[in-house]
């Protein structure tokens, strides 16, 4: 019984470790914006995650090559809209709002899946979805406005946060491509195939933009990158999915907001202010209301 125990809360602390790592990566993302552009640190961190995945894939990709050319296009779409777009325009966004901000605007991904879903997979959402949906988007306004709504008139003062919701709109697109296409190969190897391509897509503005050195103040900050968010925390969730269910483990996620929040607020001195409370419970609340039919289907599952 003990063992038992012991084992459920160890694995109730798995996806809790990569939520973790997860919110300590927007806040280096905020804090790194000073040191270095969001082209420079997008591409060192997926080469520095490609180099450190070779020795262990290298076989598998070698024995899955003939899926791999089968499903090239697929691969690519999804290191497109998983890695180039939404990586690159969450580095952009850090230079122009906050790490608090961001983590409130990325707990909206499971809402865009949903309305996504609907054209993609033809599945239609329900009454709770359409409901949760539309108030995740008034606490998206009201953090976006700072509690006065009246200021999302000159939204070019909130240049930041629509980059921010512009990235989590195509990393949405991601998860659901995911879904449909479901390429039946080993998850490590997928992941690092779509590496791979979205260092190709680097490349054009690696040639025309260029690349800051890495030096003293941003190394912490790319090693941190190209390891934790994107080789550990992927792996640490499969192992979550596998042993408390995809439906469970996905709750966690809305604690990302939470996590981010107080770790900006310790390490960069971020304000949590009153609007961020008020709109953070509203995004979470439409959250789960939109997500109640897939608690109640997953039940029986998990």
């Amino acid at each position: 019984m003990f063992n038992q125990s012991n084992q459920r809360w160890w694995a109730y602390a798995l996806p809790m470790i990569t939520v973790l790592i997860w919110s300590l990566n927007i806040t280096v993302t905020r804090y790194v914006a000073e040191f270095i552009s969001p082209i420079s640190i997008s591409f060192y961190r997926w080469l520095i995650a490609f180099v450190l995945m070779s020795p262990f894939v290298l076989l598998s990709v070698w024995k899955y090559r003939t899926e791999i050319r089968q499903h090239a296009w697929q691969f690519a779409l999804l290191g497109a809209c998983g890695m180039v777009f939404y990586q690159g325009l969450a580095y952009s966004a850090a230079h122009y709002t906050t790490a608090t901000n961001m983590g409130i605007i990325n707990a909206f991904t499971p809402i865009f899946t949903i309305f996504i879903s609907m054209f993609i997979l033809k599945e239609m959402p329900t009454r709770y979805a359409v409901i949760g949906g539309i108030l995740s988007f008034l606490g998206l306004l009201y953090v976006m406005s700072q509690g006065n709504l009246q200021s999302l008139v000159h939204l070019a003062g909130h240049w930041g946060d629509l980059l921010m919701i512009l990235a989590v709109f195509l990393y949405a697109f991601y998860g659901v491509f995911l879904k449909k296409w479901q390429i039946q190969m080993p998850l490590l190897t997928s992941l690092y195939v779509q590496i791979a391509f979205a260092l190709l897509f680097h490349l054009p503005f690696v040639f025309v933009l260029g690349l800051d050195v890495i030096n003293s103040q941003n190394v912490g900050s790319v090693l941190y990158a190209g390891v934790f968010p994107s080789i550990v925390a992927p792996l640490v969730w499969m192992m979550a999915v596998q042993y408390i269910g995809p439906n469970r483990t996905s709750i966690f996620m809305n604690v990302m907001p939470i996590g981010t929040a107080l770790i900006a607020y310790f390490w960069l001195n971020e304000a949590w202010t009153i609007y961020h409370t008020i709109g953070g419970v509203i995004i979470l609340l439409g959250i789960a209301v939109a997500q109640r039919r897939v608690e109640a289907v997953g039940k029986g599952r998990d």
